[in-house]
């Protein structure tokens, strides 16, 4: 009789068998990444073939579909032969091919897994905004879904479009940064909120839809709380909503205000940003950020009141995609309902900030 096995449970083989499944995982990722690069380059050149062949031998539309027929009937698992993608294939290639971009702009399309491709050439018009999302995409590892989501909101449009002071308050290098963070307007679309929804309304709301919040805020913010307590003096004050940016390395203080812009607002929210950066700034931390969300501004308006503003802040509205008749409101739940179920009353956020360790 053969000897039975022995089975291996110590710390030691515990520890190696999660380092090669970790090793293990990198290379299918890594292979999985060449093989759409390699994928993509071959649909590269196959687009151009189409676009040369038909322009030299004047092929009209069937001969995409004796392409299919003919490429199928030898590779007959290989969806990307089908009728439809050959001519995605040719649109794709046919995009790209009268814009001015270079090889690393055709790297980064061949980096993109063909359904990104797909999406931004159905939603883009222009080569600037297509290598913008292209760009986004890839840096940010959006998936498809938040891709879309990210163009249909226009993104491309609204990304540095926020008033903000970083010129005159921030040394150069972070205030480019900081101004790109930024955006105006901000898309609350995925809020259900009547039109005369208050502060309390919107900021409950949105820490309850605090992934898509932070979708929408862009990447790098990390939420902190809501009603953040500060003291100065004998007086307490709280901070609408706290975020620290990890590559801004520096808090930012978020002020709700449901009405068009004033300029008291600024004057308050330069308070906050000095007891923020007194209390809660840590070494290595860089100056904080405020931004305000008003409904509406005028321009100008706003432009002269951060012009004297000593710390560094912006100036955004936002939007809702929808609202809800003034007649449901009473068939809701009220905010303070909201809250308990939730667990976001002021109290549960006052424990929780006593309780986190500074940075």
């Amino acid at each position: 009789m053969s000897p039975e096995p022995v089975l291996v449970t110590g710390s030691d083989y515990r520890e190696w068998l999660g380092q090669l499944k970790t090793r293990f995982g990198q290379v299918q990722l890594k292979a999985a990444v060449a093989v759409n690069r390699a994928l993509l380059q071959f649909y590269w050149e196959l687009g151009a073939d189409i676009v040369a062949k038909q322009q030299a031998y004047a092929w009209g539309s069937g001969f995409l579909d004796q392409l299919s027929a003919d490429l199928m009937r030898d590779f007959p698992d290989v969806k990307g032969f089908s009728p439809r993608n050959l001519k995605y294939i040719r649109q794709w290639r046919l995009f790209w091919q009268g814009q001015a971009i270079g090889q690393h702009a055709v790297a980064q399309l061949q980096s993109l897994p063909w359904g990104h491709n797909l999406a931004i050439l159905a939603k883009c018009k222009q080569s600037e905004e297509a290598l913008y999302y292209v760009g986004a995409a890839l840096q940010y590892g959006w998936s498809r879904s938040v891709l879309i989501h990210q163009m249909e909101s226009d993104l491309w449009q609204r990304e540095g479009r926020a008033i903000t002071n970083f010129a005159q308050t921030l040394p150069a290098a972070q205030s480019d940064l900081a101004a790109q963070v930024l955006k105006d307007p901000y898309v609350f679309d995925f809020l259900s909120l009547t039109p005369e929804h208050s502060e309390r309304e919107l900021e409950t709301t949105l820490v309850a839809h605090i992934t898509q919040f932070l979708l929408e805020l862009g990447a790098g913010f990390a939420y902190i709380g809501r009603q953040v307590p500060l003291q100065v003096g004998e007086r307490d004050f709280f901070l609408d909503l706290l975020f620290y940016h990890t590559r801004l390395h520096c808090y930012v203080v978020v002020e709700l205000k449901t009405v068009d812009f004033e300029p008291e607002f600024a004057g308050k929210l330069n308070f906050y940003l000095k007891a923020v950066d007194e209390q809660l700034r840590g070494e290595g931390d860089q100056p904080t950020i405020g931004l305000l969300l008003c409904k509406s501004k005028d321009r100008l308006v706003a432009e002269y009141a951060l012009s004297d503003i000593q710390k560094p802040m912006g100036l955004s509205t936002y939007t809702l995609s929808h609202t809800l008749p003034e007649a449901l409101r009473g068939q809701l739940p009220s905010i303070e309902q909201l809250e308990r179920e939730l667990g976001l009353d002021a109290g549960a956020d006052e424990a929780a900030q006593a309780g986190k360790a500074e940075p």
